[in-house]
């Protein structure tokens, strides 16, 4: 029997069990403390401040659009935007935040207060292409500023010396009408592309957004990156253009018209497939001003401005086009066998319809002309006679072949149909019986009255000219470079159509053009180009306001065509004074890139290379 004064309880084997056991116990928990506070410290410490898991966008680069030689034109450069989630972001904090920014506080709170009626708990830019200083003094005061961060994007550069504003377009932050209407890809504040190829392709150059997930803490701030990242969704770049466009070409034609002050238009095109060579519109404004963060007034000061420089005259136009139009109603006439090659008309200066006289070009008595002499020296009795003959529905019928009277298709968003003068047109104008056939007519054949067209549209109806009847499309955009299918090229296609008129009446209308150009009595012998053989027509639209319209369509070489071009001067005069130069000068610069002089006293070193040429070198050559 064990006695209380036993001291086999506390017998030695016992007590080393026991001490055993309490020294395992302190090495666990030891073990355990230093594994808590030392190894998974940071761990546990980021889970105790974490409140939640915030998602920032991740912002594709846009794609980049190159030349048709490979140079690049559009691309882009690092930019830093500040975000704000309105749900983190307090009011009392505006002051300090509108001071960095260099805004008031009111314009700071009124912009959160609208993101925040719209999501709160999504994050929303407010302030792009933020500089060094500002991001700076953001990331030194984060704890005084909850629901703010930074976020890495870019911004668009341009690598060509003039604007190319219409044709390039820009982008600009999208509007709650366009927010509400394209769906769930975009966010208040992201851009979008808002006129010319930008615009076209908005779906192509953007990309794919990605998102990053991370644990903020109480005020906002990131504190880790969420699930070692393996969540976050990776952007995918936007795909690249190959554009049609010579830069050069470009760049030097706006050059030309810049150096003169001019408004008006040229466009260039490729007549073998309908390539867009040259898209210049001027006035128009420089792109960079809208490449990351824009000045609130600049979109409304450029619509006050009186030179108009939003408004795009290569293809938002609406002139008649005088003379120039003489050759499509020749081919009508020609295909619908009212005339051919030999039939001649009297022109003795005037010809008399209705009670009045209408005068012929110049005032010149032409004598008997046949339809190569009427282009030739634009007799305008000729055409007259000739309009008559022709009648009203074969005049509305060849005029849609060119493709007047509708849009062109061009790949950019700025574009109209002209004018023709259909019935329905003139009926609810005039009234029925307001109107008679032949006394518009006459007008209308030498490209005047109710006509009205666009350069876009000439170009291409000039195209068809050179290529024997074969009218294209016009486009910008050659082929779209696919980066999510290693980077392949896919080329893009583009209508065209046979016109129903017979090849040899082309070759007619194509050496009559090349009269004007090269043979005495024509009209545009200031567009000669040393060793080219160009063909053209020039042409001077009555304008009721002011002074007249200056056109001119061309094409060269005659026997083998490569370019086809229209140049209209506002205002300016006669085509052949002033927009053949300008067409000539840029065919010189097409044709001989590299060692072309021009007899003009245009410096020669400005055609020795390919590379962009500057606006200032050319002024100063002028």
């Amino acid at each position: 029997m064990l006695s209380y004064d036993s001291n086999d309880f506390a017998s030695p084997l016992r007590r080393r069990i026991f001490t055993l056991l309490v020294f395992t116990i302190g090495l666990a928990f030891t073990f355990r403390l230093v594994q808590l506070q030392l190894i998974e410290g940071s761990t546990y410490r980021t889970k105790s401040e974490t409140q939640a898991i915030k998602q920032i966008v991740r912002e594709p680069v846009r794609g980049t659009m190159y030349d048709r030689y490979g140079r690049i034109m559009v691309h882009n450069a690092p930019s830093f935007s500040i975000l704000i989630t309105p749900k983190e972001f307090h009011n009392e904090q505006a002051p300090f935040l509108a001071k960095i920014l260099g805004w008031t506080e009111e314009e700071l709170i009124e912009k959160v207060n609208r993101f925040r009626a719209i999501n709160p708990f999504v994050p929303v830019k407010i302030y792009r292409d933020a500089d060094f200083a500002i991001i700076a003094a953001i990331e030194e005061n984060r704890a005084f500023l909850p629901g703010v961060d930074i976020v890495s994007e870019s911004k668009r550069t341009y690598n060509f010396y003039g604007n190319s504003a219409h044709l390039i377009g820009y982008n600009k932050e999208i509007d709650e009408k366009s927010l509400a209407k394209l769906g769930s890809y975009y966010q208040q504040g992201d851009v979008i592309g808002s006129s010319g190829l930008e615009s076209t392709y908005e779906n192509f150059l953007r990309g794919v957004k990605g998102l990053e997930f991370y644990a903020v803490n109480s005020i906002g701030q990131k504190v880790a990156s969420f699930n070692d990242g393996k969540s976050d969704v990776n952007s995918q770049d936007g795909f690249d253009l190959n554009l049609s466009i010579d830069i050069a070409l470009q760049d030097f034609i706006d050059s030309l018209m810049t150096a003169n002050n001019y408004r008006g238009a040229a466009v260039a095109m490729d007549p073998n497939n309908g390539e867009v060579l040259a898209f210049v519109s001027k006035p128009d404004f420089d792109l960079r001003k809208f490449s990351g963060r824009t000045p609130t007034n600049l979109y409304a000061q450029m619509l006050n401005d009186t030179n108009k420089p939003l408004f795009n005259r290569a293809s938002l136009t609406r002139y008649p086009p005088g003379s120039t139009w003489k050759m499509m109603m020749a081919l009508s006439a020609l295909q619908e066998g009212i005339i051919d090659s030999t039939t001649t008309f009297h022109c003795s200066g005037s010809y008399s319809y209705g009670g009045r006289a209408y005068k012929c070009h110049g005032g010149h008595a032409h004598g008997a002309v046949n339809v190569r002499k009427s282009i030739h020296v634009s007799c305008n009795v000729f055409y007259y006679q000739l309009a008559l003959r022709v009648g009203m529905k074969n005049f509305l019928k060849y005029s849609e072949l060119f493709g007047f009277g509708t849009r062109s298709g061009m790949d950019i968003t700025e574009e109209n149909g002209g004018l023709l003068p259909t019935y329905d047109y003139m009926n609810k104008r005039f009234g029925k019986n307001g109107w008679t056939e032949g006394g518009r007519l006459g007008n209308w054949g030498i490209g005047q009255g109710e006509l009205g067209v666009t350069p876009l549209q000439m170009a291409a109806y000039c195209s068809a000219l050179a290529n024997g009847g074969t009218w294209y499309q016009p486009h910008a955009v050659r082929s779209i470079i696919n980066k999510r299918m290693n980077n392949s090229v896919q080329p893009v296609s583009f209508a065209e159509r046979k016109l129903p008129i017979t090849k040899e009446h082309f070759g007619l209308v194509q050496r009559a053009m090349f009269d004007v150009v090269n043979v005495p009595g024509g009209t545009a012998s200031a567009a000669k180009v040393q060793g080219i053989s160009v063909a053209g027509k020039t042409g001077t639209a009555q304008n009721p306001h002011g002074k007249d319209h200056a056109w001119f369509v061309c094409f060269a070489p005659l026997e083998n065509p490569r370019i086809a071009m229209c140049v209209m001067v506002e205002n300016a005069g006669f085509g052949g004074a002033v927009a053949a130069p300008i067409a000539q000068k840029a065919m010189a610069r097409f044709f001989y890139p590299q060692t072309y002089i021009q007899p003009n006293k245009i410096d020669s070193t400005l055609f020795k290379s390919k590379e962009p040429l500057s606006q200032k070198s050319i002024a100063t050559a002028q």
